[in-house]
């Protein structure tokens, strides 16, 4: 199996507006990602949280039964609860449990040869753009 990864993204409004569809539907059909758990959630203005279903949302044309099911039982309750509250009031979210496909053969060569995994991280974006910056105008 290859690493795996959540995201939360969160839309504020009216913005959920459907465009990502398409490319995390070519995402699972090209062998990129396999999605593990995929969830929706809403956080009204006075706090209160509720789920949201796959026909409630956006979808441009995207026939969103292609996510039905995608239920690993990883993401729980606690997970959710703790991705609500990064949420603003009147904001709704999609919760994102993934598992980079791409990386399993390379992550099991590495394990069969002794390999082992000792420390992981991300470089946020903002970080990632000031460093690129820096390097342009020097």
């Amino acid at each position: 199996m290859g690493p795996v990864d959540y995201l939360v993204i969160e839309f504020r409004g009216d913005r959920m507006t459907g465009e990502g569809w398409p490319i995390l539907v070519d995402l699972v059909d090209r062998g990129v990602i396999r999605i593990l758990d995929l969830a929706f959630l809403r956080k009204a203005e006075d706090g209160s949280v509720s789920g949201l279903a796959l026909e409630d949302l956006g979808a441009d044309g995207v026939e969103l039964e292609v996510f039905e099911g995608a239920r690993s039982g990883l993401l729980g309750d606690d997970d959710l609860a703790e991705a609500a509250a990064a949420l603003e009031p009147g904001s709704a979210a999609g919760v994102l449990l993934y598992e980079n496909t791409w990386a399993a053969p390379f992550a099991a060569a590495m394990r069969r040869s002794g390999g082992e995994l000792v420390a992981f991280g991300r470089i946020p974006l903002d970080v990632l753009l000031d460093a690129v910056d820096g390097e342009d105008a020097s």
